[in-house]
């Protein structure tokens, strides 16, 4: 099973820029698309109808803000949108499929880059998925979290590690949370293969040309329960795929 998480910083924009073609190229079972930034009525068949997949969107309140959609070939046993908790949940920002085999969660986690409100409301939403996340597993679940979780763990995560080191993305508050994620069970699938390869990054500024000189974060997270860590045989990024100032990422599964 191949799985694909996606940061496409608008669906609309991106359905201009051969979306469907791309989609097609990357033969996944599965897609996690984040900030879609887009309205139920404003998603055309172009953003809908891909063929061969079953389509679900999940948008903000809020008009061109947040927003997660998920394309599957594999049909779930259930989904369902959001973690239960009216905070957060109008932002559009979780979808959780059942698969039997794993609940799938494709969340675009918060941005605190606009202070420190903001950084105290990714840091609670945190909390609320690791509850959550902690309820599934105690009813013997196995999970896997996608999406763009807007922090990067560690030093070898990000070009300017200590250039960075007092921004929202790479706060020590902020990384400590991707030691909770490991601690609850949740295992950072690319470092699980790669442990010490570098340079590797999934989000880059569009403001400095920064992704041709790969000035860039690894902010987009595949997360896996324990008892899947055997099966998997691929973690990654397909950093050679633009149409957004993030790249895809995927995960191989041998179930």
């Amino acid at each position: 099973m191949k799985i694909v998480s996606w940061n496409v910083n608008g669906i609309r924009a991106i359905a201009g820029k051969g979306f469907a073609d791309t989609v097609a190229s990357m033969d996944a079972d599965i897609i996690g698309i984040q900030e879609t930034k887009a309205q139920p009525d404003q998603l055309g068949p172009g953003i809908t109808d891909l063929p061969g997949y079953e389509s679900f969107f999940c948008s903000a309140e809020r008009k061109g803000y947040s927003g997660t959609a998920l394309y599957t070939r594999v049909k779930p046993k259930s989904v369902t949108f959001g973690l239960g908790t009216d905070r957060f949940d109008h932002e559009g920002r979780t979808i959780c499929a059942d698969f039997e085999d794993f609940v799938l969660f494709n969340i675009y986690f918060p941005n605190g880059g606009r202070g420190d409100e903001y950084v105290k409301f990714k840091l609670d939403f945190y909390d609320c998925f690791l509850n959550e996340a902690a309820r599934l597993q105690e009813n013997g679940r196995n999970i896997i979290c996608c999406g763009d979780v807007n922090t990067a763990h560690k030093e070898i995560d990000l070009a300017n590690p200590k250039a960075n080191s007092k921004i929202s993305g790479f706060l020590p508050e902020e990384r400590a949370y991707m030691d909770k994620f490991e601690q609850a069970g949740l295992k950072d699938t690319f470092r699980l293969l790669h442990p010490d390869e570098p340079d590797r990054y999934s989000w880059w500024s569009y403001k400095t040309k920064a992704r041709e000189r790969n000035v860039g974060w690894r902010i987009d997270y595949f997360f896996a329960t324990e008892k899947l860590c055997p099966k998997i045989a691929e973690s990654d990024m397909m950093d050679e795929v633009t149409g957004s100032d993030h790249c895809p990422i995927y995960l191989k599964l041998n179930l």
